[in-house]
């Protein structure tokens, strides 16, 4: 939506982090708009879920039934629809994330490039941040998604709970769709952390914590 996208770049804070799908038309556009606005970009990529083809994320999706050479080659693909991203998360993937064969090769390939992981956390299931651990890969994971359920009401609490993990283990990420209703509310919840003595991040800080705290 380029209403949505417009509205994210321009109502949200330069440290929220926003995430693209390479399937969006104008790609490199929006990427060096939402960059000049300070956000930092992640690439969502497209990972198999245990309902695939029910759930299907699209063209170049990354297989467990696919050999990692194969996977690589999608990798690259998806990984050249536009730069200036710091790293990727994944988009479904329940399936993908949890399956330590076909994972380990794609994480590998990021690391080698210098990317970060933001693993979104699909399912409990998944062991992306364990591999990623194993692999020096800088990764971050998601606490909540804020908008399952697209209401005030609904998102002000989950962001309530993000306060309280953030405080309890000295950070925190959550994840929101473009709704509207989600902006808005991170857009008011973001004016009063300062009095909070919270500070919104970029992932890129997130996951350098995450990579410090694991090699101490």
């Amino acid at each position: 939506s380029e209403g949505a996208t417009t509205m994210a770049i321009q109502q949200l804070p330069g440290s929220v982090t926003l995430g693209f799908t390479p399937y969006a038309a104008r790609l490199e556009e929006w990427i060096d708009l939402a960059r000049a606005a300070g956000h930092e970009v992640v690439l969502e990529l497209p990972m198999e879920s245990f309902d695939y083809p029910a759930s299907d994320p699209g063209p170049h999706t990354l297989l467990t039934t696919l050999e990692p050479e194969i996977n690589i080659q999608r990798l690259n693909f998806l990984l050249s629809r536009f730069t200036g991203y710091v790293g990727v998360t994944n988009f479904l993937g329940d399936k993908f994330t949890s399956d330590s064969a076909s994972l380990t090769p794609i994480l590998q390939e990021l690391k080698d490039r210098g990317l970060l992981l933001l693993d979104a956390r699909t399912s409990e299931a998944s062991i992306a941040a364990r591999i990623a651990a194993d692999l020096n890969l800088p990764h971050a994971l998601n606490n909540h998604f804020l908008d399952q359920k697209a209401s005030r009401v609904a998102i002000d609490a989950r962001l309530f709970e993000l306060e309280q993990i953030a405080q309890e283990n000295g950070s925190a990420v959550g994840i929101g769709f473009a709704y509207p209703v989600t902006m808005e509310r991170i857009a008011e919840w973001s004016h009063t952390l300062s009095e909070k003595g919270i500070d919104l991040a970029p992932i890129s800080a997130i996951a350098s914590m995450r990579l410090s705290d694991s090699e101490n």
